[in-house]
């Protein structure tokens, strides 16, 4: 099987629009741990890495804390069925998903009223 290709921090910031302090820091508490180290111990990342902080960073806005990701991405990992528990990662699963849609709406809700906010201020200002 070939090596997966590989990418250094600097291009996985500019791919995700993340810092490199951000993903930094990320590695230092163990939510996305780099996939390997270059000979000079360079952090590299693969496109798996990719898409777990891809992962991380669409929860970002919904309010989502360090832990809780930590615990999705957990439960991800755990869904596969060689895994230990894979049920139990299913249902955790499907309570992120519905949790996910309730914050959603919130979010949907707060952007009507702020779209409801800014055209009082324009009939205001016409």
């Amino acid at each position: 099987m070939p090596e997966p290709v590989t990418m250094h921090i600097g291009e996985l910031a500019e791919r995700t629009g993340l810092s490199l302090r951000t993903i930094r820091h990320y590695d230092e508490i163990g939510l996305l741990t780099p996939s390997g180290r270059s000979e000079g111990g360079f952090r590299l990342y693969t496109e798996d890495d990719y898409d777990r902080l891809m992962l991380i960073r669409r929860m970002k806005p919904l309010g989502y804390s360090l832990e809780q990701m930590g615990d999705l991405l957990h439960a991800l990992h755990n869904a596969l069925p060689s895994s230990t528990d894979p049920e139990g990662a299913r249902r955790t699963l499907a309570d992120f998903r519905q949790d996910a849609q309730e914050r959603r709406e919130k979010l949907a809700q707060q952007l009507g009223m702020a779209d409801e906010f800014l055209a009082l201020l324009n009939t205001h200002t016409t």
